[in-house]
């Protein structure tokens, strides 16, 4: 084995297609799928080896990388692949797949004896194409002298949260981290929506907050899309929120906690995306505080 596994990644939306760049970047022999051929397509600029089919992109793999839409995705696509999966790979699991979703992902990884990693990662598409994301990584210490190179690859930090990626640990992070991420833009949708609404100035609001507690980069970032765009390319979009902040709900739910913004913050972005900005930027949840497009 050298320092240089050999990635196969299934799944080329906006995370996993910088991801890959960020591996072939790296040095790394990068095989790709996608279910949507035309998305994985372009790697190949980037050095990338193009699969017709996930089977065909594990073969030859160390290491198997996914970043789907969610955990049935990414179970049906690692059941696609499974006549080609050896014994002993390992499988370093980026999907936000809920708790539920990894308890199956965990299962099929025990049942074709795959050394299983749970991997979400912190970040949009500007750090994802930087190679700056943060890896949340839980996983048995006999596959991580292969699998840290991968996570250094995609990532500025990697922060290892246990030793058994099926217990969970990193994607429970995942999921309190996401409920701040999904909250913060709401009301940020809200706030300049409100403004909206009474003919306040956000710049008079912003400038009112500037420098103090209540100030936050996050907060300029997504005004700034909002008041001056673009929402698209999104960096995360409305659509993959929605399907987090259900996530979100429901692991609340299993837990005997109400999360009632979690919930809120779910419709909302239900309803931006019902409104066809479902493939924009999250921030374009703004739009569903009202009945019909703002002037």
């Amino acid at each position: 084995m050298t320092d240089k596994p050999t990635v196969s990644v299934l799944g080329t939306g906006i995370m996993g297609a910088a991801m890959a760049r960020s591996l072939a970047r790296a040095g790394h022999t990068v095989h790709a799928w996608n279910r949507t051929r035309a998305k994985a397509d372009p790697l190949a600029a980037d050095g990338a080896h193009i699969a017709r089919t996930p089977a065909e992109a594990v073969e030859s793999a160390d290491v198997v990388l996914t970043m789907l839409y969610d955990g049935p995705a990414t179970l049906e696509t690692m059941r696609q692949a499974a006549p080609a999966l050896r014994r002993g790979t390992i499988w370093a699991q980026s999907t936000t797949a809920g708790l539920e979703g990894l308890a199956e992902l965990a299962g099929f990884a025990r049942e074709h004896g795959l050394l299983f990693y749970d991997a979400p990662v912190l970040g949009t598409r500007q750090p994802a194409e930087a190679g700056q994301l943060t890896v949340l990584a839980a996983g048995p210490a006999e596959g991580r002298d292969t699998v840290t190179p991968v996570f250094d690859a995609v990532g500025a930090r990697t922060v290892w949260t246990g030793e058994d990626g099926a217990a969970g640990s990193a994607t429970r992070l995942k999921l309190v981290a996401n409920s701040w991420v999904l909250a913060a833009t709401s009301a940020v949708g809200e706030t300049l929506a409100l403004a909206k609404a009474l003919d306040v100035e956000p710049g008079g609001f912003l400038d009112l907050i500037d420098g103090g507690p209540l100030d936050m980069g996050y907060l300029r970032a997504k005004a700034g899309l909002i008041l001056d765009g673009p929402l698209s390319p999104a960096q995360f979009a409305v659509s993959t929120a929605a399907k987090d902040a259900r996530l979100i709900v429901r692991a609340g739910e299993q837990n005997g906690v109400r999360l009632d913004v979690a919930a809120a913050g779910a419709e909302r972005m239900e309803r931006a995306a019902a409104q066809g900005h479902g493939d924009e930027d999250m921030a374009a949840a703004y739009y569903a505080s009202f009945d019909q497009p703002p002037a």
